[in-house]
């Protein structure tokens, strides 16, 4: 998260924590219960200009809203504290589509740069969840061809294109794509060896791996989870000519679009829906042309340019508050 935000270029830090649970095997009650104890635990921890959560796997715009509430009964009412709330309690427009959507424009970026464009590109995207169903139906209607897709039910392929509209419609009565009619059922395991333009891994790290990285066949590679190719996978897809959109700038919309709100919190004035994805087309952009900028200074792929890009505006503000050793 550190790095993420450097390369985004938004004045927050980075952390990650949460509980150890199964939020789909317990209740809503059990789950505000779980989350109210957690906020006491953590409110001294938490504040506007100190540490402001925001939603990862496993919790929702709901999961906001629960924490919030908790801490303004010691803290007084204050909305700035957390990220990813329903609009209705000063969430951001446009918060829920901001990973898929910022996935969207660094892939646009990225092909632009290759002169191509979404439109006519084949798409394979594993993981149906927040980021993967977005991005899916962004890129379908960009004009881009979603031919597999996968989630943890199971595994579906259109060689003509999957029907996005109905997949969702059918993953929410469903509870997952699996038993959906507009494509043959194929192995999950095999989808990240599809013949394709673009991989989406949306959904776990690690997933690409020595084991496979050898039998895919896209030609590039948008990381929309967190660290989805492990280190091995990075050489060999390096050495194949793949190119890699590394996930610290290609998910970085949800974190991006989560500063926005809470600017508009912290300012109490609220931007309409067009604002927040024009900025967060700027922010997008600019993040990768700044990338591009480091891999051409040091003549390294998009991974390293990311890193060095992160790692030096962390230790140029380090250095300007007079922290170097």
């Amino acid at each position: 998260m550190t790095w993420k935000t450097a390369v985004a270029n938004i004045p927050y830090g980075g952390a990650k924590g949460g509980i150890g649970c199964s939020p789909g095997d317990l209740s809503i009650s059990e789950l505000e219960r779980l989350t109210r104890v957690f906020t006491q635990k953590i409110h001294d921890l938490i504040g506007i200009h100190t540490d402001v959560p925001a939603p990862d796997m496993g919790t929702n715009s709901q999961t906001m809203a629960w924490i919030l509430d908790e801490y303004s009964k010691f803290h007084g009412y204050s909305p700035a504290v957390v990220t990813g709330k329903p609009v209705d309690l000063g969430g951001s427009l446009g918060r829920d589509a901001a990973t898929g959507r910022g996935v969207l424009f660094a892939t646009e970026a990225l092909l632009a740069e290759h002169g191509k464009g979404i439109s006519g590109q084949r798409f394979v995207i594993q993981g149906f969840g927040n980021v993967g169903s977005w991005a899916a139906q962004l890129i379908n209607e960009a004009g881009g061809k979603v031919i597999a897709i996968s989630d943890v039910t199971g595994a579906v392929k259109n060689v003509n294109g999957l029907d996005i509209a109905q997949l969702v419609k059918h993953s929410a009565e469903n509870r997952g794509i699996k038993g959906f009619n507009g494509g043959d059922a194929i192995d999950p395991n095999s989808l990240l060896t599809e013949e394709c333009d673009v991989l989406i891994p949306a959904a776990l790290g690690g997933v690409i791996n020595k084991d496979n990285a050898n039998d895919i066949k896209a030609k590039y590679i948008i990381e929309a989870a967190n660290h989805p190719s492990d280190p091995e996978a990075d050489e060999i897809l390096s050495k194949k000519g793949v190119i890699i959109l590394p996930d610290i700038l290609a998910n970085s919309g949800g974190v991006t679009v989560s500063y926005f709100e809470w600017v508009q919190n912290i300012q109490g004035f609220m931007w309409d829906e067009e604002k927040v994805n024009a900025e967060l087309r700027t922010y997008m952009t600019r993040a990768f042309g700044d990338v591009k900028e480091m891999c051409r200074s040091h003549n390294c792929d998009l991974r390293m340019g990311a890193f060095t890009l992160g790692v030096n505006r962390v230790a140029r503000a380090t250095v300007l508050r007079g922290w170097e050793a």
